[in-house]
């Protein structure tokens, strides 16, 4: 999670790829409370259970899904409007994508790590990210 101004604000721990985005989510942040009220969140499709949890209390911004090609519509495609909402929260979306970069600048978390105890794995992302946002109000 990080701002438009591409500092983290949040770094979760560890998991492995199978877990669902929308599924992590609602086990760091608790639908029941109020985490995003009156803000602006920015997700992927990956987080489409979000508006249902989330959307009374928080702004969400979800990009507009392709339609199903179907024997009734064989040329499935967006119409102008999606596209031109899709392409302005992607130019939104993209400072998280620069941000998750910036860490990897610090190559602890492109390469192997060789210690088999999370706690040290997840430190690592934390020391990035506080790297990162040192770098990033120089």
């Amino acid at each position: 999670m990080s701002t438009l101004e591409r500092q983290i604000l949040f770094v979760g721990g560890m998991v492995a790829g199978s877990v669902h985005d929308d599924a992590l989510m609602k086990q760091l942040f608790d639908p029941a409370l109020s985490w995003f009220d009156g803000a602006d969140v920015w997700l992927d499709l990956g987080f489409f259970g979000a508006a249902a949890d989330d959307g009374n209390k928080a702004r969400i911004h979800l990009p507009h899904k392709k339609p199903r090609t179907s024997k009734n519509n064989p040329h499935a495609a967006l119409t102008v409007q999606p596209i031109r909402e899709n392409k302005k929260q992607a130019r939104t979306r993209i400072s998280v994508e620069h941000s998750i970069g910036g860490m990897k600048t610090f190559h602890c978390l492109m390469h192997r790590i060789r210690n088999r105890l999370n706690i040290f794995i997840d430190g690592f992302f934390g020391l990035a990210a506080g790297l990162w946002n040192l770098k990033m109000s120089l």
